[in-house]
C-alpha cells in the first residue's frame, strides 16, 4: 500500500470537501436547525423520555421563566449527594449505585451481597484472552483497545447477538465486571511494549470494590490507602450516569434502537466518549494547568494567574484554542454539583499525597476563570467549574497515567449505559432516526 500516495490524494481532495460540504449558518438560522440538538442557551432539544436519572439546572421564576440555580444530579430518585453522604467512612458506594441504576431501586443488604458476588465471578476473562488479544497491537490510545478488547469479547460469547431482555442484563453486568481489567491491562501492554517499562498482571481479587481492584491492578506492589481508594470510589459514583442526553449515552440508545447487540452499543459508546468534547477533557485540563505552571512561578499570584487565564481566552497561551478546559458545561448553569462533591474530597488527598501548593493554584484558577471569561466573552449562563476541573488533579495525586484518565471514565460511565440500553429495549421499540433537511442544489 503507497501510504504516501494516498495521502498526497487526500491532502489534495480536502478543499473539494470544504467546497462542496460547507452549509452556510443563515440556513440554519433559516429552517430553525440546533446544531448539536442544542439552543443558543445550551438547553438540549427533547429527544427521548427517561427515569434513571436527572439533572437540574433551572428553576422556574414567578413570571415562569427559566431562573439559573445550583445543578443538582438524580439517579433513580436520589440526589446524588445524599447517596455518597449516606456511605460509611469505610463503605464504597459503586456496587450500591451500580445495582440501582440498572434496576431501578436500591438493593437490600441481600441482594447487594449477591450482586457483588455476581461480579466478582465476572472479574474475568476468557483463556488467553490478556495474552492473546489485549497485548496483541497494544495502542497508546488504550479507549481504541478497549473498545477492539469489547468487540473481541462478542467472539467468545455463543448469544452474543441475542438482544432479549435477560441476555442484555447478562452482557452488561458482565462487562461492568471485566472493564477495570480491560482498562488496566490495555495500559500495562502499552507501557511495556511501548515505553520499555515492566509488564505486570495482577488478578482481581474477590472481595475487594471496583476501585480497590483498579488500584491493585494498577500499581506493581498493589497497596492503596483507605483514602485513596475511598475518593477514587467516589470519583466513579459521580461519572456512572448523566441525565441520558450526553453524546456517549444517547449513541448506546440509537445503537439499541436499531436491534444491534450489546458488545456493539458499548463500542459504539466508547468511540464517543474518547472525544476531547466529551471524556476526553480532564486531560486538557492538567495539561493547562501544567502549562500555567510553567509560566507562572508563584501558584499564590493571583494578578499573573488571571493575566495568563487572558492569554489563554486571547488565543495567545497554551493550545491557542481560546477555551479554559474544565469551565462551565453544556447544561449546569451555576454549578456542578459532581465538582462539589469531588473538591470536597480534593483537599484531603493533597494534604495526604503532599501536593497542597497544586491544590492552591487549581482554587485560584476556579476563582479566577469566570471573571476573567466574563470580561471577554458574551455569555448566556454562568460559568462555574465541572467535573472535569478536578477529576484529572484527583487522578494526578492517584498516581494514574493520563492514559487511563478516560479509560476510567469509561469504567464509571458503562453503568449508565447499560441502564439505558436497558431501558431502551423495554419501553421504546423504534429506531431512532432524526431528520436532516436537503439543502443540495439539483444540478442534472
Amino acid at each position: 500500500m503507497d501510504m504516501k500516495k494516498i495521502a498526497e490524494f487526500s491532502s489534495k481532495q480536502q478543499s473539494v470537501c470544504v467546497k462542496n460540504d460547507t452549509i452556510d449558518d443563515a440556513l440554519f438560522e433559516k429552517y430553525g436547525v440546533n446544531r448539536g440538538l442544542r439552543d443558543i442557551n445550551g438547553k438540549g432539544v427533547l429527544t427521548g423520555l427517561t427515569r434513571i436519572s436527572k439533572i437540574v439546572s433551572f428553576t422556574s421564576g414567578p413570571d415562569g421563566k427559566q431562573v439559573p440555580c445550583p445543578g443538582e444530579l438524580w439517579y433513580r430518585g436520589y440526589n446524588i449527594k445524599t447517596l455518597i453522604k449516606e456511605l460509611g467512612e469505610n463503605e464504597f458506594g459503586f456496587e450500591k449505585t451500580a445495582y440501582l441504576l440498572l434496576f431501578g431501586e436500591k438493593p437490600t443488604e441481600s441482594q447487594l451481597n449477591e450482586f457483588q458476588d455476581i461480579l466478582d465471578e465476572s472479574r474475568s476473562l476468557p483463556t488467553n484472552f490478556t495474552r492473546d488479544v489485549i497485548m496483541k497491537a497494544p495502542s497508546k490510545d488504550i479507549m481504541n483497545s478497549i473498545t477492539r478488547s469489547v468487540l473481541t469479547l462478542a467472539s467468545y460469547d455463543e448469544s452474543s447477538t441475542d438482544s432479549q431482555l435477560e441476555n442484555s442484563i447478562k452482557q452488561c453486568i458482565q462487562l461492568i465486571a471485566q472493564y477495570p481489567m480491560l482498562s488496566v491491562y490495555s495500559y500495562h501492554a502499552y507501557n511495556h511494549y511501548d515505553n520499555d517499562e515492566s509488564m505486570y498482571i495482577h488478578r482481581p481479587r474477590k472481595g475487594r470494590s471496583t476501585a480497590e481492584n483498579f488500584l491493585a491492578m494498577l500499581r506493581p506492589d498493589q497497596k492503596y490507602t483507605a483514602l485513596e481508594a475511598k475518593v477514587l470510589d467516589v470519583a466513579l459514583m459521580l461519572h456512572m450516569e448523566h441525565g441520558g442526553g450526553n453524546n456517549s449515552t444517547f449513541t448506546t440508545r440509537v445503537v439499541t434502537s436499531s436491534g444491534s447487540d450489546t458488545y456493539s452499543a458499548m463500542a459504539a459508546a466508547m468511540s464517543s466518549l474518547k472525544g476531547p468534547k466529551h471524556g476526553g477533557a480532564n486531560i486538557k485540563v492538567v495539561e493547562m494547568m501544567d502549562d500555567l505552571k510553567e509560566h507562572v512561578d508563584n501558584w499564590e499570584d493571583r494578578v499573573a494567574i488571571k493575566n495568563y487565564l487572558m492569554k489563554i481566552l486571547q488565543k495567545d497561551a497554551f493550545d491557542k484554542s481560546g477555551l479554559i478546559y474544565g469551565m462551565g458545561h453544556a447544561v449546569y448553569s451555576m454549578s456542578d454539583p459532581r465538582e462539589e462533591v469531588l473538591n470536597a474530597f480534593v483537599e484531603k488527598l493533597a494534604k495526604e499525597k503532599g501536593m497542597e501548593k497544586d491544590y492552591i493554584l487549581y482554587k485560584n484558577v476556579e476563582e479566577l476563570a469566570p471573571e476573567a471569561i466574563a470580561e471577554t466573552r458574551r455569555i448566556f449562563k454562568g460559568v462555574s467549574p465541572n467535573v472535569d476541573f478536578y477529576s484529572g488533579l484527583v487522578y494526578k495525586m492517584l498516581n494514574i497515567p493520563p492514559e487511563l484518565y478516560t479509560p476510567l471514565f469509561a469504567t464509571a460511565r458503562i453503568v449508565g449505559w447499560s441502564a439505558h440500553r436497558i431501558e431502551e429495549l423495554i419501553g421504546m421499540n423504534k429506531i431512532i432516526r432524526p431528520a436532516y433537511k436537503s439543502v443540495m442544489e439539483e444540478i442534472g
